[in-house]
């Protein structure tokens, strides 16, 4: 299977199997397609190939030239780098054999928020129950569960979240501590990360944060208007003036690594390229900017109707980041950041993040859900901290959650990028965590095809 396309002036290849990228002239761009139709009921020469290529009305060039692309076509499928096998599909049964242990967990600190964010799956931090704060028992036993349902693996994922979790920040504070007195006696790392609006941070939560979390994640939309009109106070003021400073300390004193400030794009702000670069000019280099995921019947949600326009805004950020690399004004997307000679191994290219498996949600009062979006929805409750999992059968659909149960992946040329895409997303558009929510596919497709073309023009600078 192959997927190619043409991007900023390179025409790209990409074997989706073997995930081999080539960028190639018009020649064989033209005649791949061709190749693979020709050669599918098995291997031809050159001269065979040339004999089915010759009078094809598209392919007006010499002979020499032509067969000369023609046999780099061959070398290249001889080397497995195109047209190669679907080798990952057996993995799957041995996947889904495999013994489960958890490495992660997101801990509800607060089940309340002082933001009134306007898209908030969240409901306000009450995730469709009650306002709660997470106790230091209840903390303590997510991390004894954690612990006791790792086997092996060393190193585990901690992350605070909400709500807005520096509202129970001292709670945070002890669990951080209680975290890295299991470290020695059971033979595990703990890296914590947080996730914050930043109405409350201060120097002193800084400067714990910067010695004790791997990671801080800073909630802010783009441009002011933008995002004070997405995430307000409660009385409706702005909140874009009062984070931003702060925002821009944590990334200056964390070396502009090992954060990212994050936010989400509306139908209200469809040029969200503009967004992205503000955050750029604001100083910061590790940006992520998302596409809102709502229902239909909200205002700001996403449309299919927006698509064509999202995707140019993809390629014009694309460009403008090049330019600005060119510059040595470079700055890092998070969603056009691609690994091609190593990345993920074949369990996560499948299954993705892990949620209901390797990755959990726990409650304030110290329920498990398969990740936070499915927190307050009483069919996937898991089980609880004290007990733990009681509900196998949640786990093991979960499980079974890859590429090739959803049937609209195994046709798409980006399944080994996204892994499937989000389950909650699957789920609260189609009911089932095995579908796919096709308008954030379309997008991730074309972030893909982005990164990708990154990747090209940097092997040339």
């Amino acid at each position: 299977m192959i997927h190619q396309y043409k991007s900023n002036g390179y025409n790209i290849i990409l074997d989706v199997n073997s995930g081999s990228v080539h960028v190639v002239d018009d020649v064989v761009y033209d005649i791949v397609p061709l190749v693979e139709e020709l050669t599918a009921g098995g291997v031809k020469s050159a001269e065979a190939l040339m004999e089915d290529l010759a009078g094809r009305e598209e392919l007006k060039y010499p002979a020499e030239i032509l067969r000369e692309a023609v046999e780099e076509v061959l070398e290249l499928e001889a080397a497995g780098q195109l047209f190669a096998p679907d080798v990952y599909e057996h993995y799957v049964y041995d996947f889904k054999k495999r013994q489960t242990v958890v490495k992660a967990l997101c801990l509800h600190i607060a089940h309340d928020c002082n933001l009134a964010c306007r898209y908030c799956f969240a409901e306000e931090g009450e995730y469709h129950g009650r306002r709660a704060l997470m106790s230091l028992d209840v903390g303590k036993k997510a991390l004894d569960f954690l612990v006791a349902n790792s086997g092996n693996r060393i190193n585990l994922e901690v992350d605070f979240f909400g709500g807005e979790p520096l509202m129970n920040w001292d709670v945070v504070k002890s669990l951080v501590e209680y975290g890295r007195s299991l470290e020695g006696p059971h033979n595990k790392r703990f890296r914590f990360t947080l996730t914050t609006n930043g109405v409350l941070l201060n120097d002193e939560i800084l400067e714990f944060a910067n010695r004790e979390m791997a990671n801080i994640v800073l909630s802010i939309d783009g441009r002011k208007e933008i995002h004070d009109k997405m995430r307000p106070f409660r009385g409706g003021q702005g909140s874009y003036d009062l984070i931003v400073p702060k925002f821009q300390k944590v990334a200056e004193s964390r070396g502009q690594s090992r954060y990212y400030v994050r936010g989400t794009f509306t139908r209200n702000n469809l040029d969200f390229s503009k967004d992205v670069l503000h955050l750029a000019d604001l100083g910061f280099e590790q940006i992520s900017v998302e596409p809102v995921v709502a229902g239909p019947e909200a205002d700001y949600a996403i449309r299919e109707a927006d698509l064509p326009v999202l995707k140019d805004e993809y390629d014009a950020l694309a460009s403008e980041m090049l330019r600005r690399r060119k510059e040595g004004k470079g700055f890092n997307f998070f969603h056009f950041m691609i690994d091609l000679e190593g990345g993920p191994c074949v369990a996560k290219r499948l299954s993705g993040c892990g949620s209901g498996t390797e990755y959990l949600a726990v409650t304030p009062w110290g329920d498990l859900y398969p990740c936070h979006q499915f927190v307050g929805n009483e069919k996937f409750l898991m089980g609880n901290v004290e007990e733990g999992i009681l509900r196998n059968d949640i786990r093991d659909e979960f499980k079974c959650c890859n590429v090739y149960a959803k049937e609209k992946c195994r046709k798409c040329f980006a399944r080994f990028y996204c892994s499937g895409g989000c389950a909650a997303n699957a789920y609260n558009f189609h009911g089932d965590i095995n579908e796919a929510y096709d308008v954030g596919c379309e997008l991730e497709r074309k972030r893909v095809e982005c990164a990708i073309m990154l990747k090209a023009a940097e092997a040339e600078l």
